[in-house]
Protein backbone atom coordinates (compact mmCIF):
# COMPACT_ATOMS: atom_id res chain seq x y z
CA UNK A 1 0.00 0.00 0.00
CA UNK A 2 1.45 3.49 -0.92
CA UNK A 3 2.63 5.41 1.79
CA UNK A 4 -0.04 8.65 3.02
CA UNK A 5 0.61 12.20 2.92
CA UNK A 6 0.96 12.63 6.12
CA UNK A 7 2.98 9.28 6.61
CA UNK A 8 5.82 10.89 4.27
CA UNK A 9 5.52 13.90 6.06
CA UNK A 10 6.09 12.06 9.20
CA UNK A 11 9.70 12.09 10.94
CA UNK A 12 11.53 9.02 10.85
CA UNK A 13 14.13 8.76 13.64
CA UNK A 14 17.19 5.83 12.18
CA UNK A 15 18.91 4.18 15.09
CA UNK A 16 18.60 1.12 17.46
CA UNK A 17 16.54 0.89 20.81
CA UNK A 18 20.10 0.01 22.64
CA UNK A 19 21.75 2.99 21.83
CA UNK A 20 21.75 5.86 24.09
CA UNK A 21 22.68 8.55 21.60
CA UNK A 22 19.28 6.86 19.79
CA UNK A 23 17.53 7.23 22.88
CA UNK A 24 18.27 10.68 23.96
CA UNK A 25 16.70 11.78 20.20
CA UNK A 26 13.24 9.36 21.27
CA UNK A 27 12.83 11.22 24.37
CA UNK A 28 13.52 14.39 22.77
CA UNK A 29 10.71 13.32 20.21
CA UNK A 30 8.31 12.20 23.40
CA UNK A 31 8.76 15.41 25.11
CA UNK A 32 8.03 17.91 22.20
CA UNK A 33 5.02 15.46 21.22
CA UNK A 34 6.57 15.02 17.65
CA UNK A 35 4.98 11.87 16.10
CA UNK A 36 7.48 9.59 14.33
CA UNK A 37 8.09 6.49 13.16
CA UNK A 38 11.58 4.48 14.28
CA UNK A 39 13.84 2.60 11.78
CA UNK A 40 16.05 0.16 13.14
CA UNK A 41 19.76 0.00 11.96
CA UNK A 42 19.77 -4.06 11.78
CA UNK A 43 24.01 -4.09 11.20
CA UNK A 44 26.31 -2.10 13.00
CA UNK A 45 29.18 -3.52 10.93
CA UNK A 46 27.18 -2.73 7.78
CA UNK A 47 29.76 0.22 5.51
CA UNK A 48 27.08 0.97 3.47
CA UNK A 49 25.82 4.51 3.99
CA UNK A 50 22.65 4.23 3.00
CA UNK A 51 21.90 1.82 6.38
CA UNK A 52 22.34 5.21 8.46
CA UNK A 53 19.84 6.83 6.74
CA UNK A 54 22.78 8.56 3.75
CA UNK A 55 25.12 9.61 7.15
CA UNK A 56 28.59 8.86 5.35
CA UNK A 57 29.80 8.40 8.85
CA UNK A 58 28.45 5.28 9.31
CA UNK A 59 26.72 6.50 12.50
CA UNK A 60 23.29 7.04 14.36
CA UNK A 61 21.14 8.41 15.09
CA UNK A 62 19.55 9.94 12.08
CA UNK A 63 16.61 11.97 11.30
CA UNK A 64 14.61 11.64 7.86
CA UNK A 65 12.28 14.48 7.70
CA UNK A 66 10.64 16.50 4.50
CA UNK A 67 13.25 19.06 4.66
CA UNK A 68 16.23 16.89 4.74
CA UNK A 69 18.56 14.23 6.79
CA UNK A 70 19.68 15.11 10.20
CA UNK A 71 23.02 13.56 11.36
CA UNK A 72 23.45 13.23 15.01
CA UNK A 73 22.23 13.88 18.15
CA UNK A 74 22.21 17.29 18.93
CA UNK A 75 20.93 18.33 15.29
CA UNK A 76 18.33 15.64 15.42
CA UNK A 77 17.50 17.26 18.54
CA UNK A 78 17.58 20.62 17.94
CA UNK A 79 14.86 19.60 14.61
CA UNK A 80 12.47 17.70 16.54
CA UNK A 81 12.36 21.29 18.80
CA UNK A 82 12.20 23.11 15.69
CA UNK A 83 8.91 21.32 15.02
CA UNK A 84 6.95 21.09 18.09
CA UNK A 85 4.62 23.36 18.81
CA UNK A 86 4.09 24.70 21.46
CA UNK A 87 8.25 24.70 21.83
CA UNK A 88 9.14 23.82 25.37
CA UNK A 89 12.14 25.99 27.29
CA UNK A 90 14.98 23.76 26.34
CA UNK A 91 18.44 24.56 27.73
CA UNK A 92 21.07 23.51 24.73
CA UNK A 93 25.19 23.14 25.12
CA UNK A 94 25.93 26.47 23.92
CA UNK A 95 23.68 27.74 27.08
CA UNK A 96 26.14 26.24 29.50
CA UNK A 97 28.63 29.16 29.63
CA UNK A 98 29.80 28.14 33.17
CA UNK A 99 32.94 25.47 33.30
CA UNK A 100 31.06 23.29 35.70
CA UNK A 101 27.86 23.42 33.33
CA UNK A 102 29.97 23.11 30.31
CA UNK A 103 32.25 20.18 31.43
CA UNK A 104 29.47 18.24 32.55
CA UNK A 105 28.02 18.41 29.28
CA UNK A 106 31.86 17.34 27.39
CA UNK A 107 32.42 14.86 29.72
CA UNK A 108 28.99 13.20 28.98
CA UNK A 109 28.75 13.18 25.47
CA UNK A 110 32.30 12.23 25.46
CA UNK A 111 32.07 9.07 28.34
CA UNK A 112 29.12 8.08 25.85
CA UNK A 113 31.04 8.21 22.99
CA UNK A 114 34.12 6.21 25.08
CA UNK A 115 31.55 3.44 25.67
CA UNK A 116 30.76 2.96 22.68
CA UNK A 117 33.62 2.68 21.43
CA UNK A 118 34.34 -0.06 24.68
CA UNK A 119 31.05 -1.86 23.67
CA UNK A 120 32.55 -2.26 19.78
CA UNK A 121 35.95 -3.24 20.95
CA UNK A 122 33.91 -5.97 23.35
CA UNK A 123 32.32 -7.18 19.53
CA UNK A 124 35.72 -7.34 17.82
CA UNK A 125 37.53 -9.04 20.94
CA UNK A 126 39.46 -6.45 22.09
CA UNK A 127 41.32 -7.29 25.46
CA UNK A 128 41.36 -5.29 28.53
CA UNK A 129 45.18 -5.92 28.20
CA UNK A 130 45.47 -3.85 25.03
CA UNK A 131 46.27 -0.83 26.17
CA UNK A 132 44.26 1.62 24.55
CA UNK A 133 41.40 -0.17 25.52
CA UNK A 134 42.52 -0.30 28.91
CA UNK A 135 43.27 3.91 28.76
CA UNK A 136 39.75 4.17 27.07
CA UNK A 137 38.15 2.35 30.61
CA UNK A 138 40.15 4.51 32.57
CA UNK A 139 39.03 7.35 30.97
CA UNK A 140 34.84 6.37 31.26
CA UNK A 141 35.55 5.30 35.07
CA UNK A 142 37.54 9.25 35.65
CA UNK A 143 34.64 10.96 33.87
CA UNK A 144 31.82 9.20 35.66
CA UNK A 145 33.89 10.21 39.44
CA UNK A 146 34.16 13.75 38.28
CA UNK A 147 30.40 13.80 37.15
CA UNK A 148 29.38 11.94 40.35
CA UNK A 149 31.57 14.48 42.48
CA UNK A 150 30.03 17.47 40.55
CA UNK A 151 26.50 16.16 40.65
CA UNK A 152 24.33 18.02 42.93
CA UNK A 153 26.26 21.11 41.80
CA UNK A 154 25.56 20.27 37.99
CA UNK A 155 22.01 20.65 38.59
CA UNK A 156 21.70 22.82 41.16
CA UNK A 157 23.42 25.24 38.21
CA UNK A 158 20.90 24.43 35.91
CA UNK A 159 18.40 27.61 34.99
CA UNK A 160 15.52 26.43 37.14
CA UNK A 161 13.09 28.12 34.28
CA UNK A 162 13.85 24.87 32.09
CA UNK A 163 11.66 22.48 30.92
CA UNK A 164 14.13 19.92 29.65
CA UNK A 165 18.11 20.17 29.21
CA UNK A 166 20.58 18.36 26.62
CA UNK A 167 22.36 17.69 29.82
CA UNK A 168 20.01 15.72 31.95
CA UNK A 169 18.82 14.04 29.10
CA UNK A 170 22.46 12.80 28.02
CA UNK A 171 23.73 12.41 31.34
CA UNK A 172 20.81 10.30 31.67
CA UNK A 173 20.84 7.79 28.79
CA UNK A 174 24.56 7.45 30.11
CA UNK A 175 24.58 6.26 33.07
CA UNK A 176 21.44 3.89 32.82
CA UNK A 177 23.07 2.38 29.64
CA UNK A 178 26.31 1.27 31.04
CA UNK A 179 24.31 -1.13 33.26
CA UNK A 180 22.24 -2.03 30.66
CA UNK A 181 25.44 -2.81 28.51
CA UNK A 182 27.00 -4.21 31.13
CA UNK A 183 30.34 -1.79 30.61
CA UNK A 184 30.26 -0.61 34.13
CA UNK A 185 28.77 -1.06 37.80
CA UNK A 186 27.54 1.85 38.65
CA UNK A 187 25.98 1.21 42.03
CA UNK A 188 28.73 3.51 43.73
CA UNK A 189 27.53 6.37 41.87
CA UNK A 190 24.84 7.32 44.27
CA UNK A 191 24.02 10.91 42.96
CA UNK A 192 24.36 10.35 39.62
CA UNK A 193 21.66 7.45 40.38
CA UNK A 194 19.56 9.59 42.71
CA UNK A 195 19.50 11.98 39.91
CA UNK A 196 17.94 8.89 37.26
CA UNK A 197 15.24 7.70 39.70
CA UNK A 198 14.30 11.56 39.91
CA UNK A 199 14.15 11.74 36.05
CA UNK A 200 12.98 8.30 35.04
CA UNK A 201 9.65 9.88 36.57
CA UNK A 202 8.93 11.64 33.39
CA UNK A 203 6.45 10.15 30.67
CA UNK A 204 9.25 10.11 28.06
CA UNK A 205 11.39 7.93 30.19
CA UNK A 206 8.40 5.46 30.27
CA UNK A 207 7.86 5.77 26.79
CA UNK A 208 11.87 4.85 25.32
CA UNK A 209 13.05 2.17 27.55
CA UNK A 210 16.50 0.16 26.04
CA UNK A 211 15.89 -2.99 24.35
CA UNK A 212 17.77 -5.32 21.93
CA UNK A 213 15.97 -5.02 18.61
CA UNK A 214 14.88 -8.59 17.06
Amino acid sequence: MPATLEELDKPVIIGRSSSHFTRVTRIFAAEMRIDHSFQVVRDLMSSDPGDYGGNPALKIPVLRTPRGVWFGALNVCRELWRRAEPRPRVVWPEDLDEPLLANAQELALQAMATEVSLIMGRLADASDSNAHHAKMRKSLVNMLSWLEENASAILAALPPERDLSFLEVTLFCLVTHLEFRDVLPTASYAELNGFCRRFATRASIGETPYRFDT
